[in-house]
Parts: C-alpha cells; structure tokens; sequence
C-alpha cells in the first residue's frame, strides 16, 4: 500500500517560492505549442487522438508507473501537463498516490490520472520523459544522502546532462532526494548546486563552487590558485583543489599554512578530484591498506569484491586517499580545513566511504544520475474507460484498489 494518498498539484500553478527564485520555470523549456506537441509525441499517440476525435471521446484513466523501486518526484512532469491542459481548457482528476520525496515500490503506480481521452492521449510521451529519469535520480540522491548522513553534498551534474532540459530534471531530482534523507534520517544532504538556473531547488539565490583544474592550470602552482581567489574573494570559504600536480599531500599543507587563519577558522578546505589511474601522493596498494589499517581496519579485514576494494584501496580518491590527506593535515595543527572529494561519488562509492568512516566533509557529485537509463522508463497504462475497468492482460495489478 502507499504511505501517502491523494497530494494534488494544482493546475497550472508552480510553487511561489520557484516563481520568485526564476523568471524561466523549467516548463518554459518544454513543449507547450501544440505543433511541439505534435513534434514529440509518438505517431500511434497521434492517429489514436484522431480517431476519438472523429468517433467519440471518452473518460480514460491512466495508470502510471516504473519497474523498479523509486523515489517519487513528479512535480516537474505534473508542473507541464497541468499547465499544457490548462491552455487546452481541459479538466483532469490527478490522484497522486505517492507524494513528492516517498518511497514507491516496483510496478506500483506513481498517479492515477483521468481525463479526457482526446486532451491526453497525445501528452504520453513528453509525460513519460519528464517523469521516470527524476524518479530514478531521486532514489539515487537519497540512498548516497542516507548512507552518508554526516556529509553535505553539492550537486555538480550539470556538465553530465545531455542538455538544460535533463539538467533541470536532475537538480531537481536531488532536491527531492535529499530532502526525503533530511526527513528519514537527519542527514545533511545536498546544500547546494554547481548553476545559478536550478540553486533554487536546493533554497539558494546561485550556484557554489570555487575553482576547476583550469585555473590551477592557468596560475602555475596550487598556491598560486589559492592566493587568486583569495584576492578575488576574500570574505568567502575557500576550497582550492589539490590535485593537479599529483602533491595532494604537499599541496595541502602549502596551502594550509599559507592562509593559517583561514584554516583555523574552518573556512579552508581542500578538494581531492584524483583520477583513477594513479594514487594520491604517498599510496600505493601497501601503504593504502596500511592507512585504513590504522582508523577502520575493519572495512577491510572481510571478503571485497573487486569493485569494493578499488573504493577503499585502489587508485583515485579512495577512502584510503581520503584518510591520508586528514592525516597529513591533523599532524600539523590543521584539524579544522575541511576535505571535499570527488570523482564518481554515486550510490555504491558512498556506500563503501560510509563503512570506512571516511572523514570527507562534502561530497561533489553528479553521479546520482541514473547509471543504466532503461532504468528510467515510467510506463503508462489505460486502465479504465469511461469507468469501466479495462486493461491488458497481464496488466491487472495496475488496477485501482
């Protein structure tokens, strides 16, 4: 059964606060014209809205749904049809039989939506797109949320998404996933998101970030990077990323003592981004375990599988890695810079930095998109028509109860 029944969204409304925090809500960016309706939407959708159109409209309920467990996150695709029906004049019954940020089981529906069979038939399609990716991604963020409670994350997917359409789905999605961890389990979750365009999901006024390889590249040096944006910058939290000249060690305690107050005052940090074909300054596959060996020996005294072992052990930024950076730094006094990590921090990366207690204090992902997209696909089904229960074989458990 559903934890939570019947939420409606009002039609042809989006929520103040995103009005106010954005003169272009995402619909703006999704087809309204009916010619782009038409454009995008699959040819069979099409020639059936003919044909009720010349032999008679009906009342149609779909069900809608995913294969797989998911979080529910279906304010942007509701957003969209309700404002598109809105233009049509057309009236529609939605029972959102899952809240925005519950849980959803596989093959239950997310919403019963009833309606005009003309006005929705030919909206499948672009509903459908706006849905099932949000959903998946909502689970993802959670699970990396709940799994990892005491570290803030940033959303920095926007360079993943194949276009502005996925990236405001995704921001979304995390927001949704996030809040349901604050909610569940206390956590953190995401404080924020790499773009100005989506901030507003996660209550900001713009997007966070401090410095990419490029301009560590351009100053020359790690400190060189460092004193620059501190000169630009001066009154901000600064978090300068070490890793480009493979000194992830050296570089952060360079850093460190060069702007002493800073560290002392929690507004430094460092950013380990290490690529996964090297290790961080001072490992190698010994000295890794031997890391661990001295804080969570237990997150390895067990059987791993492979996949485990290159997060806690391997190359790139591991939960080793992580450790070796807060120890170099805690042996001089810097106890209180922080550590950001990323490179490819999705659900299972997190899982295993959990076990290993890693003291990473923020996380910057855009892994929480959704890793296999036939994952994604929400699926809809009529299950009745002018309120006569009528559904495919082998559909039945779509039926209302």
């Amino acid at each position: 059964m559903p934890d939570d029944r019947a939420a409606k969204i009002p039609t042809g409304e989006l929520p103040e606060a995103r009005r106010e925090a954005s003169g272009r809500p995402g619909i703006d960016r999704w087809p309204l014209e009916e010619a782009e309706i038409g454009a995008w939407t699959d040819q069979y959708f099409r020639r059936t809205r003919a044909a009720v159109e010349r032999f008679g409209d009906c009342r149609a309920t779909y069900a809608v749904f995913m294969r797989r467990p998911v979080i529910s996150a279906p304010r942007l695709a509701l957003d969209w049809l309700n404002a598109v029906l809105a233009r049509r004049g057309a009236e529609v019954e939605i029972d959102l039989r899952f809240e925005e940020g519950k849980w959803v089981g596989a093959g239950e529906p997310i919403m019963y939506i009833t309606g005009s069979f003309q006005h929705l038939v030919d909206l499948e399609t672009l509903l459908l797109m706006r849905l099932g990716p949000a959903c998946v991604a909502a689970f993802n963020a959670y699970t990396m949320c709940a799994d990892l409670p005491g570290v803030a994350f940033l959303a920095m997917d926007a360079r993943h998404c194949a276009g502005a359409d996925m990236a405001e789905m995704m921001a979304y999605a995390a927001s949704v996933g996030s809040d349901r961890a604050k909610r569940k389990v206390g956590a953190i979750g995401f404080v924020g998101n790499a773009t100005d365009e989506t901030a507003h999901y996660f209550g900001a006024e713009g997007g966070k970030g401090t410095m990419p390889h490029a301009l560590v590249g351009y100053a020359g040096s790690t400190l060189r990077a460092a004193e620059m944006y501190d000169a630009l910058y001066p009154d901000e939290p600064m978090t300068v990323l070490v890793d480009y000249f493979a000194r992830e060690v050296t570089d952060s305690l360079t850093v460190a003592r060069r702007f002493a107050e800073r560290a002392a005052k929690g507004q430094l940090a460092v950013r380990i981004d290490t690529m996964g074909s090297r290790y961080v300054e001072g490992l190698d596959p010994s000295a890794s375990y031997a890391v661990l060996e001295r804080h969570v020996p237990e997150a390895i005294r067990g059987y791993r599988t492979e996949e485990e072992l290159r997060y806690l052990v391997g190359p790139g930024v591991t939960a080793a890695a992580v450790w070796q950076v807060r120890e170099a730094l805690d042996r001089e006094g810097f106890d209180q810079v922080k550590i950001v990590a990323s490179s490819g921090f999705g659900p299972r990366k997190c899982k295993l930095m959990a076990e290993a207690r890693a003291p990473i204090d923020l996380i910057g992902t855009g892994s929480y998109l959704p890793g296999r997209w036939s994952e994604t696909y929400a699926t809809a089904d009529i299950v009745a028509y002018n309120g006569e229960p009528r559904v495919k074989i082998g559909r039945e458990f779509l039926l209302k109860k």
